[in-house]
């Protein structure tokens, strides 16, 4: 069952002689529980299509329909609220609060809903555990490494449970080592927990763990495998 469907999605900036197409025609399913690696050089819209796809764009033309909702017709209020409750988000670069330390950043999403229990608290610093972060649960941003900041976020990515995770470059900022390992424990955590992750990255070796890949050049689908 295709969980994600995008449906000749474009998007185009400006108008007229002016105009630049960052999307033209996109078109793909995901399966719930799959994962899939968006590939493409810098430009070629994978960072576009994400944003889409998360609410954060409104596409020129075209759908986008999750789990049978048609999310690009929602307001930027309730895209809000859909992001937060059913999307988990983790940004190139890391996007964390830099005067929270590490279990705080991952509080953020129960905060931003209204209420932070004892259950959150539990689970916050029991997510850092996974990702071997247990002793730096109080440590602000500033000192940690790339790999533990990514961490980090992929961990608060996963506070609230999320359908889908959208992961944009996790590794663009890390050496080939550990980039493969956050790759690898992403992978692990979104199968365990049976959701869909669309990663997008220019690197095909990080690719290589993913169910299926989709290239895209120049804002259109190149090779689906």
């Amino acid at each position: 069952m295709s969980l994600l469907q995008v449906r000749d999605v474009s998007k185009t900036y400006g108008s007229g002689r002016a105009a630049v197409a960052a999307l033209d025609g996109v078109t793909f399913s995901v399966e719930t529980g799959s994962m899939l690696a968006i590939l493409g050089p810098s430009g070629s819209g994978k960072t576009t299509l994400l944003s889409i796809i998360a609410g954060l764009l409104q596409p020129s033309s075209g759908e986008i329909v999750i789990d049978g909702d048609p999310i690009h017709l929602r307001s930027s209020r309730t895209a809000a609220a859909y992001r937060r409750e059913k999307i988990g988000l983790v940004f190139q670069d890391y996007h964390l609060i830099p005067y929270l330390s590490a279990v705080e950043n991952l509080l953020l999403m129960p905060r931003l809903a209204g209420r932070v229990s004892a259950e959150h608290r539990e689970k916050a610093r029991g997510l850092l555990g996974e990702f071997g972060l247990e002793k730096r649960a109080k440590h602000m941003p500033s000192e940690l490494s790339g790999g533990e900041r990514q961490r980090v976020a992929i961990a608060r990515a996963l506070m609230n449970d999320p359908e889908i995770m959208l992961v944009d470059e996790p590794t663009a900022n890390l050496d080939t080592e550990r980039g493969t390992q956050v790759v690898t424990m992403l992978g692990e955590h979104v199968r365990g927990r049976a959701m869909t992750c669309l990663m997008v990255t220019h690197d095909g070796r990080m690719a290589e763990g993913a169910d299926r890949i989709l290239r895209l050049i120049d804002g259109r689908v190149a090779e689906s495998l």
